[in-house]
């Protein structure tokens, strides 16, 4: 009888154990999705060290600033953003890790981020696997449509494809008279996806390449290039890259005492450029987002005030020029704000949401019409041919 009194007695103990672990284990989560119900994840990949540190820092820079900014004013909707920060060290290897993480360990309800091309393409499959709505801030129109030109399901990209910079320079040349050109584009998904379009369109506007070429992103001497170049007698030498590879091509051109007009692509956007390039990148004109002069466009743009607005609210945090590419980070969380607004604060209904009620968006880098068909929503007409001279930014072409 003692024993099965023992045996009663620590039968009931161990219950009493297991219902104490049971309630123990239970509040964390009750706490955990009450939590969860009051913040919206977003997770901000950038490449903001390596080689396109140019672009991602500010990028980064602005994602931090406007979600300090929300969090201030109560949140969206009174939900706070739960900003989720990594740097992909401008390696493809390291910007999947990071997405991957993201959306299957952070579970983010969207991914801002991508800063290149080459980051973006390899990143987006993850996006599209686990259904979370992905905001690029890369240029390469193959981001956001498949090899059939129809819309990615979960993908959208705010900076303007490349085809759309293709054509501003390839108007501009056109207007100019310039017909004859030689083509550099660095070897990478960025360079080779706008001379694919290049090679597509430049008839359109009467213009051929009397050579084309290309330079490493690592480019540190590109004199043998441009000899070649030289000998093919262009009219205009057309230099497509971001910020670091562009600006030793343009000193080399200015070494080598060839004196053409020299356009590049909008990859080299930024104030890094105008320093490393110094004198050698005045009379540089490129299409670049209406942001480097703002207070050029007349006072019926719709842009004008929004571009304005950041550039001093950014100028005033981080003590530096704004860059373009602060400005595609601006307009993919502004148009996460507006879904949240809506009340949509899942993944699926914030992607339904950009998709099928933004309608015209005015943003930084232009007026944006996203819809099914379409995940990227501008034209050509949301660049301004900017002429670099003295070492600011000018605008060439008045609007």
């Amino acid at each position: 009888m003692k024993k099965l009194m023992l045996l009663v007695f620590l039968v009931g103990c161990m219950l009493a154990i297991s219902a104490c672990s049971s309630d123990t284990a239970s509040t964390p989560d009750k706490k955990e999705g009450k939590k969860d119900a009051d913040t919206i994840k977003i997770a901000g990949i950038f490449s903001s060290s390596g080689g396109a540190a140019p672009l991602g820092e500010p990028e980064l820079e602005t994602l931090k600033m406007l979600v300090e900014e929300q969090n201030k004013a109560g949140g969206i909707d009174g939900k706070k953003v739960d900003l989720i920060p990594y740097d992909d060290k401008s390696d493809q290897n390291e910007a999947v890790l990071a997405m991957k993480k993201a959306v299957t360990q952070d579970k983010v309800a969207a991914v801002i981020g991508g800063t290149i091309s080459g980051n973006s393409l390899a990143m987006l499959p993850l996006a599209e696997q686990n259904k979370v709505p992905y905001f690029s801030v890369a240029a390469s129109k193959q981001i956001h449509q498949d090899d059939n030109g129809k819309a990615r399901e979960w993908v959208f990209k705010t900076p303007q494809d490349d085809k759309h910079a293709v054509e501003k320079i390839l108007g501009y040349l056109k207007e100019k008279g310039l017909t004859k050109v030689a083509w550099l584009n660095v070897a990478n998904s960025f360079g080779t996806g706008a001379h694919d379009e290049f090679k597509q369109i430049a008839k359109d506007f009467g213009v051929e390449a009397v050579i084309e070429d290309e330079f490493e992103a690592t480019v540190k001497d590109a004199k043998p290039v441009l000899t070649r170049v030289k000998k093919a007698k262009p009219q205009a030498i057309i230099v497509w890259g971001t910020v670091q590879e562009s600006s030793v091509v343009v000193k080399n051109i200015r070494e080598l005492a060839i004196d053409l007009p020299v356009l590049a692509s909008h990859g080299v956007a930024s104030s890094q450029f105008l320093d490393l390039t110094g004198e050698a990148g005045n009379g540089v004109v490129l299409p670049a987002g209406k942001l480097l002069i703002a207070e050029e466009l007349a006072d019926s743009n719709p842009q004008k005030e929004l571009l304005l607005k950041y550039k001093e609210q950014f100028t005033a945090k981080y003590n530096k020029p704004v860059s373009t590419f602060g400005a595609h980070a601006w307009d993919a969380f502004q148009m996460i704000v507006k879904a949240v607004e809506a009340g949509n604060t899942d993944s699926a209904s914030i992607r339904d949401y950009v998709e099928n009620d933004l309608g015209e968006f005015v943003g930084l880098t232009g007026v944006f019409n996203i819809n099914k068909d379409n995940h990227n929503g501008l034209t050509a007409d949301s660049f301004a041919m900017v002429k670099i001279v003295d070492g600011k930014w000018t605008l060439e072409d008045k609007q």
